[in-house]
């Protein structure tokens, strides 16, 4: 798996050769996406790496260069819903193809989805959105067979504002990541933000990186950001099928 590091001190000379590597990783998505290549990408990933975005923010922008109208996408870890709203948006369209499969283990996180829904979306959108209280490691089970996914999306760690006791744990999504790979389609994405700052939280992400490391290079583009002088920052992992 590749790696790239970035502190959040700069010289002018390493800000070139970070944007050098910028530009690298937005032309391993626009080579494995049918969509066109939309220049402002890149200025919102260096947007992060000078702290002025979000993990969470750079998933998103990433999600939509890989997605198409009427997809179908995952999410893997529904939380308080912003990622369940921010797939539909970039999905749904009038022919009602386009379809979100969120799960998640805590009843609060799926009742807090919804509500944002309601708040957020129309009637007709939030039917393209099915809920399931059930563990991200199970998503095989729900997914009709054969679905061709583009997209499937981790948040890993605790429901924010809820039981920080209740986390996603390594185990479990080593079996998410195994059945994701197996329904995803070329050109598809797992798009992970791992939180590390929580007992098992660097465990998790050992796993993932173990993961990602053993993906075939024929077949896989892996990819990882994670600032080094912030040890508890959300490390971004992007695992693209060729």
């Amino acid at each position: 798996m590749s790696a790239l590091r970035f502190s959040s001190r700069f010289n002018p000379m390493l800000s070139n050769i970070i944007l050098v590597q910028t530009k690298s990783l937005l032309f391993s998505f626009s080579s494995f996406s049918s969509s066109v290549r939309k220049p402002w990408l890149e200025d919102e990933l260096v947007g992060y790496i000078f702290g002025k975005k979000k993990a969470t923010e750079v998933a998103h922008l990433v999600w939509r260069h890989v997605l198409h109208k009427g997809d179908i996408v995952i999410d893997a870890t529904c939380g308080n819903g912003y990622d369940t709203v921010a797939m539909l948006k970039m999905v749904a369209d009038e022919s009602g193809h386009g379809h979100v499969y969120g799960m998640d283990i805590q009843t609060e996180a799926l009742e807090n989805t919804s509500s944002l829904l309601d708040e957020t979306v129309t009637q007709k959108e939030k039917e393209l959105v099915k809920l399931f209280p059930i563990c991200h490691s199970r998503m095989d089970e729900v997914l009709p067979e054969n679905t061709a996914v583009r997209l499937v999306a981790f948040n890993l760690g605790y429901l924010p504002g809820g039981d920080k006791g209740i986390i996603t744990t390594s185990k479990t999504t080593l079996l998410a990541l195994e059945a994701s790979k197996k329904m995803l389609i070329l050109g598809g994405l797992i798009s992970l933000v791992v939180y590390v700052g929580h007992p098992g939280g660097r465990e998790e992400l050992e796993t993932v990186e173990a993961f990602a490391s053993g993906l075939c290079v024929d077949g896989w583009i892996c990819c990882k950001f994670q600032m080094l002088n912030r040890p508890l920052a959300p490390v971004l992992v992007f695992i693209f099928k060729r």
